[in-house]
């Protein structure tokens, strides 16, 4: 699936209202990560926080009754570059760091880490994560073994 131009605009606002969202007290920031949902149907792209309270949402409408049976794999790359070609504001939420992007399903279900943002690392794409959770499971299997 391809974007166009005012579909990457209409995430950027999303994404920039959402970041207003935020008002640190006392230099206090709030801990949470960011959640995107997309509805199919309807073409809206929400924003969440990690209490699930909506900070924002759009409709994108390029999205609006799209019926491809692989669309959320589909815009994960939309979100990913729509993310990442707004880096002053998606780098500097006003959230504690580390924070990620996460694309969620209609049950708050996480279908994929689309971002995250570190104070010295940042990754992007799931692709990278994969198999982290295995690799994390053998070291401390290897350990267990030890003892």
């Amino acid at each position: 699936m391809k974007a166009c131009e005012q579909t990457y605009q209409q995430i950027a606002r999303a994404l920039r209202k959402a970041a207003t969202k935020f008002v640190p007290e006392n230099e206090c920031l709030p801990l949470t990560d960011i959640f995107l949902h997309v509805k199919q149907e309807s073409g809206e792209l929400l924003v969440f926080d990690d209490d699930n309270r909506e900070l924002t949402r759009c409709v994108v409408e390029e999205w609006i009754g799209n019926t491809e049976e692989h669309f959320y794999s589909e815009v994960q790359p939309i979100l990913i570059e729509a993310i990442q070609r707004n880096k002053e504001v998606t780098e500097n939420f006003p959230v504690l760091k580390p924070y990620s992007f996460v694309l969620i399903g209609e049950d708050g279900e996480t279908i994929a880490d689309l971002y995250l943002v570190d104070d010295e690392t940042i990754l992007i794409s799931e692709k990278l994560m994969k198999g982290l959770s295995k690799d994390l499971d053998d070291f401390w299997e290897g350990i267990a073994h030890l003892n």
